[in-house]
């Protein structure tokens, strides 16, 4: 796979991956988070100035993004190859590959966990001038973590406990499974670290996005405050 491409294994025939692509109300299950522009970024990004490949296989974007889809016997391999960003997005064009990174994950615990659930999001991000990462703001020991796949339970410095399976792993991104966020099955927490962009992020970043299903306001509520306040203490700047 090349350095501009993203791909992942999906449990799930192409006929359902193409409908998380092509059927906003579906792709609103996954893409970014929950927010009062959320339609109008789907339509903007899905729907302005995209091609459909024939086999419905295969989707063009208008920024030179390709969304190609392989199936397998146990599933389909979707991939993602980037276009560069180009004019005002340019300098942004590593925050976006990452973000896809992200999103791509949310499509594929989105079919296989929840294929018929409506996930409400939680997102938290800022910035910091200290030295420390993420994963030592949150008492995360990444080496002791098992690879994608493997059960983990975290005592986090929230002072939440979590448990659940490593869901995919990267440098600079974790996504966990969480059987608290969700009523039943599970949720999926995703943490990632940003570097300083010049001109644009002076200091380092990081970002919390929490799909959850099904749970009361109280808790929901709950997992929100411990975020926001987590992200006040460690990431408060911008």
């Amino acid at each position: 796979m090349g350095n501009n491409e993203l791909s992942v294994h999906i449990n799930a025939d192409a006929e359902q991956v193409w409908r998380m692509l092509r059927e906003p109300a579906r792709t609103a299950q996954w893409h970014g988070w929950e927010s009062d522009s959320l339609a109008d970024e789907i339509s903007q990004i899905y729907y302005t100035g995209v091609t459909e490949g024939p086999d419905h296989l295969s989707l063009h974007m208008a920024m030179g993004d390709v969304f190609t889809l392989k199936p397998v016997p146990d599933g389909t391999v979707l991939t993602m190859t980037r276009g560069k960003a180009t004019g005002e997005w340019a300098p942004y064009d590593g925050d976006i590959t990452a973000g896809w990174a992200m999103f791509i994950q949310q499509l594929r615990f989105a079919l296989e966990r929840h294929p018929h659930g409506t996930r409400r999001t939680i997102f938290a991000d800022g910035m910091t001038s200290s030295a420390r990462s993420l994963w030592e703001a949150l008492g995360i020991d990444t080496g002791w973590l098992p690879e994608a796949g493997g059960d983990y339970s975290l005592q986090l410095s929230t002072g939440a406990s979590l448990e659940g399976k490593v869901w995919y792993r990267s440098d600079t991104q974790l996504g966990l499974t969480v059987q608290s966020y969700a009523e039943h099955a599970d949720g999926l927490l995703i943490l990632a670290e940003q570097a300083p962009l010049k001109g644009i992020r002076p200091a380092k970043g990081a970002q919390v996005i929490a799909s959850t299903y099904d749970l009361g306001a109280a808790a929901f509520e709950s997992i929100a405050e411990q975020w926001d306040g987590f992200m006040e203490q460690h990431f408060p700047e911008g």
